[in-house]
């Protein structure tokens, strides 16, 4: 079995970010990996669902349940585009995931400004920057385009 990088599956947290975008929707995207497989993608669908809960963050934890028919992530990897919110870290300490990948980082809303270490649980391991130009670009864009 080939085995996938870490730009690889952030590649296919843009695709999902993108179709965020183009439905109007702030554009982050996520997917969950177990075992070198996607199990869970998930774009934001806060307008959509007229949910402020509705992160791609969210919304992958729970299909990755879902498919795994546990409540915990052991032995997975959540890649997203922008870095979780305080409120996904939360979700994510609590789903016990091994690893999480973002590519831009949020100085405003991110969690790793208030501590990485007292948000996820303790065994969960963080890299940071990954595709950070291109997540970040679209982003702007969203933006940009919005005012």
């Amino acid at each position: 079995m080939e085995l996938y990088s870490d730009e690889y599956f952030m590649k296919k947290a843009l695709e999902q970010a993108e179709e965020a975008y183009d439905l109007g929707e702030v554009p982050v995207g996520a997917v969950i990996v177990c075992e070198n497989r996607i199990i869970a993608r998930a774009h934001n669908r806060t307008e959509a669902l007229n949910d402020v809960t509705a992160h791609a963050e969210i919304l992958a934890i729970t299909a990755a349940s879902d498919y795994l028919g546990s409540k915990y992530l052991n032995g997975c990897t959540l890649y997203v585009t922008l870095e979780p919110c305080v409120m996904c870290a939360g979700a994510l300490a609590w789903s016990q995931i091994d690893r999480i990948v973002f590519g831009a980082g949020d100085d405003r809303r991110g969690f790793c400004r208030i501590g990485k270490n007292e948000l996820l649980h303790p065994k969960t391991k963080c890299l940071y920057g990954v595709m950070e130009s291109e997540c970040s670009s679209l982003l702007k864009r969203f933006f940009q385009e919005k005012r």
